[in-house]
């Protein structure tokens, strides 16, 4: 070492062992980062000083954790009120930092719900995201087939419309949902309020667990309709048992004394892991999910589990009880912290015997095979990588494929879209649409949009990881086309300094067979791969996937343009008053035609958001003249 050179850097026990001075046995979260700042992990502690001394030792860790020692250069600390508190921070700050040695949920979905809407003639649909809206809510439910199967057979058992507010109001005649016997027509007054309000009420009695209870009334009501000889009303009334019971079966394994839970199951294996998550609600199963969270080779299942609930109760609401396979180091805690979100206590539960048990077994068993299975496709998938970097003479199996597709109607409604694929599959989170903005684009100019939606990703990416530290980098680039394709996509690359990125055009062959495709790189003559190569059916996948969601992304917005009217666009008019201009006049025409006194007769309308629309309209007709 010259006399002009900075003494090394000092990382590992010794720098751990400098915060212990000024620490104390205070509860809250610590960060430990590495020498460029980025955090490697984060840990609550009920006594932050105890916890950091452990670590300040320089032997007796697993090695995960002594390799994740030495790599620290600094750290950061946060006091809390309470250890409560400090779990919460910590998976919040897990969350958003994803640290890398701390075990990390990565699907991060909402869960769809059913709801009952707030309103004179409620309607019952489907609900995902935030519970803002005003209704009782019945959730969660594991998918959205889950949720359509269910909705499917209510509306048979108990007809409750499904239609928006808009429709509704509007409305002058019964649909076909009415003559296919699954809605009552509320909207032309083919039921009465009270008659209707009945039908709710059932619907929701049975969404809360009580069927039996229905089922035995309208038993009771289909023999006295009978006897009555009221044939009509009672093939009715036996239409609704049947449907409802069409429902009980649907909803698969019912238990007989558990009514609102989630079942949380882990497998481990070989440093990988598979959660299973069954929801309980109602005394009926609603379907599970599984879920992969990354974990290291050395992690316990306490540590995982734990890590789990945190994370996936952080935007969700806790039932009342939470069953477990395998117990937590904390679970008063994790009790306290899931209860807080509640804002009602919250149980966890072992089960060793009963019913409970048996649940929980066949979660697990559920878990260990979903792993194997998880397991055998990524292997798959790693070789499938392999050959594609031998394929186009990549210095390595690429570990982010990013796959690029346009999609418009002669340029109108124009979209672009980007799939991810990795060693794990398609990352569906990862997906990114993209609104073609270019106002000086001919229709149809799919060189102009592809270097449009380019340039947007990567002018992102070099501001949000300009260090290609994150993960967030593609190490492929898939264009969907030819020469012409991937020649503006390497021009706008060029511009922006990252041309370092491999890119591969994939363009049907001469006769545009799915099978002989053509595949163009920047300074090298166009390959093809031979019919039957493993390697040229993933790159269709790719490619087909990348179709599938540009074009889907393309149609809701092509269906949203025919939807929206143009008191979508006047200052001051949302949903409510639109509702009321439309109840009011029929239709946006008679709206922008309406004057200035029927205008402000419309309730819910003021004097001078009357003058606003009345202006709004009449000052376009003035432009267009």
């Amino acid at each position: 070492m010259t006399e002009t050179d900075p003494p090394p850097a000092r990382q590992g026990h010794e720098v751990i062992r400098d915060y212990l001075r000024t620490l104390d046995a205070s509860p809250g979260v610590y960060r430990m980062l590495d020498a460029s700042s980025q955090v490697l992990y984060v840990g609550k502690a009920r006594n932050l000083r105890a916890r950091v001394s452990n670590y300040a030792r320089p032997t007796g860790h697993s090695p995960r954790i002594a390799r994740m020692i030495r790599e620290t250069a600094s750290m950061m600390f946060l006091t809390t009120a309470t250890e409560t508190e400090a779990l919460l921070l910590e998976q919040n700050l897990i969350k958003h930092l994803k640290p890398r040695y701390n075990v990390l949920l990565r699907d991060d979905k909402s869960f769809p719900d059913i709801i009952v809407t707030a309103h004179d003639f409620p309607m019952i649909r489907k609900h995902r995201g935030a519970r803002r809206d005003k209704g009782r809510y019945f959730g969660p439910f594991a998918s959205a087939g889950a949720v359509n199967r269910t909705l499917a057979q209510l509306q048979r058992a108990f007809q409750l419309r499904s239609c928006s507010d808009t429709v509704f109001e509007n409305r002058t005649r019964p649909c076909l949902e009415y003559q296919i016997k699954r809605c009552t027509a509320p909207c032309v007054g083919r039921i009465s309020r009270a008659d209707y309000a009945a039908l709710v009420r059932d619907a929701e009695r049975y969404l809360s667990g009580r069927s039996t209870e229905i089922q035995a009334r309208l038993a009771a009501e289909m023999a006295q309709a009978s006897e009555a000889m009221e044939f009509e009303r009672a093939a009715a009334l036996r239409d609704r048992i049947k449907a409802l019971t069409q429902v009980q079966t649907a909803q698969g394994i019912n238990p007989r004394t558990v009514t609102e839970a989630d079942i949380v199951a882990l497998h481990l294996d070989r440093g990988q892991a598979c959660v299973q998550v069954f929801f309980i609600r109602a005394g009926q199963s609603w379907g599970n999910r599984d879920f992969y969270p990354r974990v290291g080779p050395d992690v316990a299942e306490a540590e995982v589990l734990e890590a789990f609930l945190g994370q996936f109760y952080d935007n969700r609401e806790p039932p009342r009880t939470v069953i477990l396979s395998h117990a937590l180091e904390n679970p008063d805690l994790m009790a306290a912290a899931l209860g807080q979100k509640r804002g009602r206590a919250v149980r966890l539960l072992v089960p060793q015997r009963g019913e409970k048990a048996e649940l929980v077994a066949g979660a697990r068993r559920n878990a260990r095979e979903s792993l194997a299975r998880k397991m055998a496709e990524t292997a798959t998938q790693a070789q499938l990588l392999g050959g594609l970097a031998a394929a186009f003479d990549l210095p390595a199996p690429p570990r982010r494929i990013e796959v690029y597709d346009n999609s418009h109607i002669q340029g109108s409604d124009a979209v672009g879209a980007m799939i991810v694929a990795g060693p794990e599959g398609f990352e569906k989170a990862q997906y990114r649409k993209f609104n073609i903005r270019g106002a000086d684009l001919s229709p149809g100019d799919d060189f102009g949009m592809m270097r449009e939606v380019l340039a947007r990703r990567f002018k992102r990416l070099l501001k949000e990881d300009p260090d290609r530290s994150e993960g967030l980098w593609p190490d492929l680039l898939l264009i969907d086309g030819g020469a012409g394709q991937v020649s503006a996509a390497a021009a706008i690359l060029r511009e922006m300094g990252v041309a370092d990125i491999p890119m591969v055009g994939v363009a049907k062959g001469v006769d545009r067979n799915h099978g002989k495709e053509e595949f163009h790189r920047i300074g090298k003559p166009p390959m093809a791969l031979r019919r039957g190569d493993p390697v040229l059916y993933f790159v269709q996948r790719l490619r087909d996937e990348a179709h599938r969601f540009a074009i889907g992304t393309h149609r809701a917005k092509r269906a949203k343009a025919i939807s929206a009217t143009p008191l979508d666009e006047v200052p001051g008019v949302g949903a409510a008053r639109k509702r009321a201009l439309l109840a009011h006049f029929g239709s946006a025409k008679a709206v922008s035609r309406a004057n200035l006194a029927d205008l402000k007769a419309v309730e819910g309308i003021s004097d001078a958001l009357a003058q606003k629309i009345h202006d709004f309209f009449h000052d376009r007709g003035a432009d267009r003249q």
